[in-house]
């Protein structure tokens, strides 16, 4: 009954409402106006305006989802899976047609090219033969494109070094792992330099706990430990002196290295692992594309000219191999600052490229050179300069270095850079030289930081001076030294005595007199007296020298080939 009353009252409002249309269409039509009048559903007059509701809207991306087959479901979960972001994945599987897919597809990988106006995509390349090294090396009862280390692998490339223990055993630990030995499973650790996007100095930690080829990624450094849940075996240095116990390992946290001299420091440094992790788990970044355009089309600056330094160097690692540090410099002043919190901060970024004669990209770089400082303080710092440092290994050849800077917070102020260069080859049977380079920084680095880490070269970090041009001097004052690096190469030893018997004389001229102001000679026996190459590492006070330029000279004489060789450098002295 009441249903039958409901149907008649939706009846007599239906009614109601078209007599209310019918006469206000008449009073329309008496006045001269027309109007027509909206439909009763707005789904009929466009039913592709419509708005769909969550549940629609997810039956349709798992429609499209279910669509995505043969070539384009491979690239997607399988060729880009380790390097494609969470938004350029959510845009393709929305997308509707096989054209658009393949264009999506090619942008993708023109987004990412190092050279955009090349037919040739080096990235792209790269990323493949990353797949088809993953696919041999890692598999684990799995293709090793899925595996953790295969992931690392295609997304961040190889390492730049890797502690492997592919049949696990006796494991001294270092101390902040909590000293103390154990046996541990298969692991390995593999160590970047630079990682875009994460950071410097990352070690990612594999461990095969099942013994069965598959290591995987760990956050927990305890997991590579065989012992770790065996009563009184495989104790830390604490708890080999009873000064801790094995049971404290597993009240919470991140990993169960257990106590020991340098366990404070590891549980600030937790947040920091988890933040690393996450990063690498991510898509490598795209960055500066902006920039781009200034090297390959060569495009006008419409702002104020940024200007900045560079100096190339050549060290031999190799017959084969050169590596070039590139070092660029800013001065404070040039760059545009926000302040907030009492903080002022400038941000340049930095993107560079080296290519051959012919146009092919050797070498890639970007960067970003952050500038802080409490805002009382700013003014004074605007008289110094911020350096960067990128060293590259190359061929000997013929090259372009492109270097394009660009100021964060004045986005018009853009500073180029293009110079051709040539490195050096070293003939095994000619004495050379790498280049000798006037330092303002220098130091001796601990065992664990040689060969890594900006500014380092072997076991010495050096920070070069920079000067506008190749001939123009560095500027030191009175109370700073002089230090200086060069490396001599392919000394011949003589087969008697087992030694190289060359000298080495250190002169520093005035350039106004021409006059010597200091000279003297060393044995290269006395560095390092059975080796092919020496390196030299000195340091000069400056206060004995009058304002002016001079000039220091570093000459060679092999007494065995009677070879010769100097390497010289300008320099300015000021109050």
């Amino acid at each position: 009954m009441s249903r039958k009353r409901f149907t008649i009252t939706l009846a007599m409002l239906a009614a109601v409402a078209g007599c209310s249309a019918h006469f206000a269409g008449a009073q329309d039509a008496q006045s001269g106006e027309v109007s027509q009048a909206a439909p009763s559903n707005p789904a009929q007059a466009n039913p592709l305006k419509r708005k769909l509701s969550d549940r629609e809207i997810r039956a349709q991306q798992k429609a499209l989802r279910q669509e995505l087959k043969g070539p384009y479901k491979k690239w997607l979960d399988q060729d880009v899976r380790w390097i494609i972001s969470d938004h350029e994945r959510t845009a393709f599987l929305g997308l509707s047609n096989d054209e658009e897919r393949d264009a999506f597809i090619e942008q993708f990988w023109r987004r990412r090219n190092p050279d955009p106006q090349s037919e040739d995509n080096s990235y792209r390349e790269e990323i493949y033969r990353r797949i088809a090294y993953a696919n041999e090396h890692f598999a684990a009862g799995k293709p090793g494109w899925m595996t953790d280390r295969g992931h690392m692998y295609i997304a961040w490339g190889p390492p730049d070094s890797k502690d492997s223990h592919p049949s696990g055993g006796q494991y001294v630990r270092p101390e902040e792992e909590g000293g103390g030995q154990t046996q541990t499973f298969p692991f390995e650790t593999w160590h970047y330099r630079h990682l875009d996007g994460v950071g410097d100095n990352i070690d990612i930690e594999f461990v095969d706990s099942c013994m069965c080829g598959d290591y995987h990624m760990t956050l927990n450094r305890a997991e590579k430990d065989a012992l770790l849940h065996v009563p009184g075996a495989g104790a830390t240095q604490w708890e080999e002196m009873g000064q801790a116990k094995k049971a404290d390992r597993f009240r919470g946290g991140l990993e169960q290295l257990g106590t020991g001299p340098l366990s404070s420091m590891q549980g600030s440094k937790e947040f920091d692992r988890l933040d690393t992790y996450a990063k690498l788990q991510a898509a490598p970044l795209v960055k500066f594309k902006d920039l781009q355009e200034f090297i390959t089309s060569h495009k006008v600056l419409t702002g104020p000219f940024f200007p900045f330094d560079v100096r190339t160097d050549f060290v031999r690692v190799t017959d084969d191999t050169v590596l070039v540090p590139i070092t660029l410099q800013i001065r404070n002043r040039d760059i545009t600052y926000n302040t907030k919190q009492g903080v002022s901060r400038g941000v340049v970024n930095i993107l560079g490229r080296v290519s051959t004669i012919t146009g092919r990209i050797a070498q890639t770089f970007e960067d970003t050179v952050e500038v802080d400082q409490p805002a009382e303080l700013l003014p004074k710092s605007l008289n110094s300069k911020s350096v960067y440092w990128k060293a590259l290994p190359l061929r000997p050849g013929h090259y372009r270095l492109d270097i394009v800077i660009k100021d964060v917070n004045n986005p018009d102020h853009v500073g180029t850079y293009a110079r051709a260069f040539i490195v050096p080859e070293y003939d095994d049977e000619k004495l050379a030289a790498s280049s000798l380079i006037l330092a303002d920084k220098m130091r001796q680095v601990p065992s664990k930081d040689i060969g890594t880490g900006k500014f380092v070269i072997g076991n010495t970090y050096i920070r070069p001076r920079v000067s506008g041009t190749a001939t123009q001097p560095v500027s030191y004052t009175r109370n700073q030294d002089l230090d200086f690096w060069m490396q001599i190469y392919n000394l011949k030893i003589n087969p008697k005595t087992k030694q190289n018997e060359a000298t080495v004389e250190y002169r520093v001229v005035d350039l106004g007199t021409n006059k010597t102001l200091f000279d003297a000679t060393e044995a290269a026996a006395k560095l390092n007296p059975n080796s092919d190459q020496v390196t030299l590492e000195k340091s000069m006070p400056l206060a004995g020298l009058q304002p002016g330029k001079y000039k220091i000279t570093v000459s060679v004489n092999d007494g065995v080939s009677k070879q010769q060789l100097a390497q010289s450098a300008p320099f300015e002295v000021t109050q």
